[in-house]
């Protein structure tokens, strides 16, 4: 059944990537029996022919019951995704090789319970995922793996239900025009930061150092040490010290310090540089060729926009 779906896909609107937010109308949800629906119909062959050859007439009846019964599964199934709208597509960035957690969110009115939904995508990429709605929202997470860096074009996502019998399957077809970026490796066992360069010089706060920068009210976790008692006494609370520490220039993430290097190992080390730069806490600058230089700076902000510079470097 997979496989028949799988060509059934290549003819099934969408037939190219679309702007979100889209809604599943009936020219777009496709119903087709389920394995155990051809079994409940042949069985419902057999109970007609039976009830006929023998003139049983209860049978028949029992028979034609069945019959209005699996012919109203098929319309609770396509109501299951009549009205339901893809609003939007999310993910966090990865590096290369990690896969990328895709989030479906999507709404529908509350005139109906929908249940039994589920996600996956064409070509079958990864395992299909619940989409459960509560108070008419809900997303789903679907785990997609990536190969390469750059733009990743999210595949035509499948949802579908065989609710409400699991005589038949409803799904509908979503392909968002909207590709996710993912990362360049960093490199694992990279060096150390290159030395600062530029004037300005930074500082940060340390609980122990040469030169007192100011006091301040304690929290959970201070050293004793680091108390200020007389000052303490004075103010009749606990203040601690907090001395100024010195961290250097800026560091400069420059595109020409990892020559030698090959084309894809220079994105490798410039990316470890950049994570490495965050967790000292340092301002750093990166410089590519061909684009204006990125910073001096730090944070996820300007993590993102280093990261992503190196991500979208043409690929050698």
């Amino acid at each position: 059944m997979r496989a028949l779906l799988d060509r059934l896909a290549l003819l099934a609107r969408p037939r190219a990537p679309e702007t979100l937010p889209v809604r599943f109308d009936r020219r777009r949800i496709y119903v087709l029996p389920t394995g155990f629906g051809l079994f409940y119909s042949a069985l419902l062959g057999t109970m007609v022919l039976g009830g006929l050859n023998y003139n049983n007439n209860p049978a028949l009846l029992l028979a034609l019951l069945m019959v209005g019964t699996g012919l109203a599964s098929l319309i609770a199934a396509q109501l299951q995704l009549s009205g339901l709208r893809v609003v939007a597509i999310d993910a966090e960035p990865v590096a290369a090789g990690q896969s990328i957690r895709v989030r479906v969110h999507a709404q529908a009115a509350l005139d109906r319970q929908r249940r039994g939904l589920q996600v996956d995508t064409v070509p079958a990429l990864a395992p299909g995922t619940l989409l459960d709605l509560d108070e008419g929202r809900g997303e789903a997470d679907i785990a997609l793996p990536t190969h390469r860096r750059g733009w990743f074009e999210v595949p035509r996502l499948r949802l579908s239900t065989t609710r409400p019998l699991g005589l038949a399957r409803a799904w509908a077809y979503v392909w968002p025009e909207l590709p996710l970026l993912v990362h360049a490796v960093p490199e694992t066992q990279g060096p150390s930061l290159p030395q600062g360069q530029g004037e300005t010089a930074q500082s940060r706060m340390k609980p122990t150092g040469e030169d007192v920068h100011h006091l301040r009210n304690y929290r959970a976790g201070d050293t004793r040490r680091a108390i200020a008692w007389k000052a303490s006494a004075r103010r009749d609370s606990l203040l601690v010290r907090e001395y100024e520490q010195p961290l250097g220039a800026d560091v400069v993430l420059d595109w020409q310090a990892t020559a030698g290097l090959p084309y894809e190992a220079r994105i490798s080390r410039l990316a470890h540089w950049v994570d490495l730069a965050e967790r000292e806490g340092r301002r750093y600058r990166l410089a590519l060729p061909g684009q204006p230089t990125l910073g001096p700076d730090h944070g996820a902000q300007h993590r993102h926009a280093c990261q992503r510079a190196l991500a979208l470097l043409p690929h050698g």
